[in-house]
C-alpha cells in the first residue's frame, strides 16, 4: 500500500483542519481530482490525487486537525514505502477505535489520543457526559481526578457545552498569545483634522497612503524583528496587511507594495482581497509577508484602541471612528472632523521619538485636501 501524505502546504502552513471528503474507501480517483478540502489558518485549500488508483481507506475525520507529514490517505495495490516515518497505527474514517498516531520528523506530533485519567475516572466521565479530552488535569502527572470531571460537568449544566476553537479563530488565539509573549507593545493615541476632505473621500486609501508615506520619513517602523537571533530588517517595500473582519475570524491580507501604486489600482486590490477572504478563496500566498498593518476598526465603533504587534513586524496603525469637535479657527469657532488615530509599536526595537515622528508624518499627510 502507499499512503498520500498531507503536503506542504507553504507559507509555513504546518497544520490543517479537514472540511469535507469528497471521496470515500473504495473509490477510484484519477490524478488532480479534488479529494478533500482543508481548512487552514488562512484559507480553505482543495487537495487534489497525486495519481491514479484506487482509494483503500482515508485517515481522519472531518474537523479533525492533521500536520504536514501525517497520512491523508491509502492507495490500493501499491508497494509502500518504506520511509520510516510513520510509526503506530492510523485512525481512518470508518474507524471510531481509540488509536494512536504519530509521524516522525513532522515539525508538529499531535498530544497523546488517551487523556490520563484511570478506569474509574473514565466510568465517571462517560455517566456525566464529559469529554475527558476538553479537561486539563490537575492530578500528579496532569492526571484526571474526580474533583475535575465533576467541575466541568457542572460547568458545563451552568454554562452549556464549550465550543473547541477551530481554523482562523484558533490561528488567531495562537498568534494573540504569541504576540502577547514576545513583544513589548507600546500604544500612543492622537487626533487629526481632516475638514479638509472631500465628503465622499475614500478613508481606507486616505490611510494607506498616510502610512506609505510615513514609511519614507521613519522607516524603521516598516521592519521585521526576529528576536530568537536579535535581527531587525528594515524593509524598503511597503506590504500593508488589512484587517479585515469576518463571521469566521479575523483575516489579515496583504496589499502588496502601496507606495509605488495608484488609487484605482489600490482600490481595486482591496476590493479583491476583502471578497476573496469574504468568500474564503483567497491564496495562502495573499496572508502572509506583511511589513505594517492598519486596523480600520472604526468603520464599526470606537475611537482608540491598543491594535496588537504581530511578529515579525514591529508596529500597527490603528483608526477610530471620525466624529465632530469644536475648533478655535482664529477667527471664530467652527465643527470640525476628527479621526482618532492610535499606533502600536514593540518597544524592544522602536524608539518612542520613531513611533512619535512616524505618528506625526501619518497626521500631516491626513490633514492634506486630496
Amino acid at each position: 500500500m502507499k499512503y498520500f501524505k498531507l503536503p506542504d502546504l507553504g507559507e509555513g502552513l504546518q497544520e490543517a483542519e479537514i472540511v469535507e471528503w469528497h471521496i470515500k474507501p473504495g473509490a477510484a480517483v484519477t490524478t488532480g481530482q479534488i479529494i478533500l478540502s482543508v481548512e487552514t489558518a488562512k484559507a480553505i485549500v482543495d487537495i487534489p490525487a497525486p495519481q491514479d488508483g484506487i482509494v483503500a481507506a482515508c485517515f481522519g475525520e472531518e474537523g479533525d486537525l492533521v500536520h504536514t507529514g501525517e497520512p491523508l490517505l491509502e492507495f490500493q495495490g501499491e508497494q509502500q514505502e518504506d520511509t520510516g516515518t510513520v510509526v503506530g497505527k492510523m485512525q481512518s474514517a470508518s474507524d471510531h477505535s481509540e488509536r494512536e498516531q504519530f509521524v516522525i520528523g513532522s515539525p508538529y506530533r499531535p498530544g497523546p489520543s488517551v487523556p490520563l485519567a484511570t478506569p474509574a475516572i473514565r466510568a465517571l466521565a462517560k455517566r456525566l457526559q464529559v469529554d475527558l479530552n476538553k479537561i486539563s488535569g490537575t492530578g500528579n502527572h496532569n492526571m484526571i481526578t474526580s474533583d475535575d470531571v465533576e467541575k466541568a460537568a457542572q460547568l458545563t449544566r451552568d454554562l452549556g457545552e464549550a465550543e473547541t476553537l477551530k481554523g482562523v479563530r484558533r490561528s488567531m488565539a495562537r498568534n494573540m498569545a504569541k504576540a502577547h509573549a514576545e513583544v513589548v507593545r507600546v500604544t500612543i493615541n492622537d487626533d487629526v483634522d481632516i475638514e479638509l476632505w472631500r465628503d465622499d473621500e475614500d478613508i481606507t486609501l486616505r490611510l494607506v497612503r498616510a502610512i506609505a508615506n510615513a514609511c519614507t520619513i521613519e522607516p524603521n517602523l516598516n521592519a521585521w524583528y526576529d528576536s530568537s537571533n536579535d535581527t531587525f530588517r528594515v524593509i524598503d517595500k511597503v506590504d500593508l496587511g488589512i484587517a479585515v473582519d469576518t463571521a469566521d475570524g479575523l483575516f489579515v491580507p496583504v496589499l502588496r507594495d502601496v507606495s509605488r501604486r495608484e488609487p484605482p489600482d489600490l482600490r481595486a486590490g482591496l476590493n479583491t482581497l476583502r471578497q476573496d477572504v469574504k468568500q474564503r478563496t483567497i491564496p495562502p500566498a495573499e496572508m502572509t509577508g506583511a511589513t505594517i498593518s492598519l486596523s480600520n476598526y472604526g468603520t464599526i465603533a470606537g475611537r482608540y484602541g491598543n491594535p496588537i504587534v504581530v511578529p515579525p513586524m514591529v508596529a500597527i496603525l490603528g483608526a477610530g471612528k471620525i466624529y465632530s469637535n469644536v475648533v478655535d479657527t482664529g477667527i471664530g469657532f467652527a465643527s470640525h472632523r476628527f479621526v482618532p488615530l492610535s499606533l502600536s509599536f514593540d518597544h524592544r526595537v522602536i524608539t518612542g521619538g520613531e513611533a512619535a515622528r512616524f505618528l506625526k508624518a501619518v497626521m500631516d499627510d491626513l490633514r492634506m485636501a486630496d
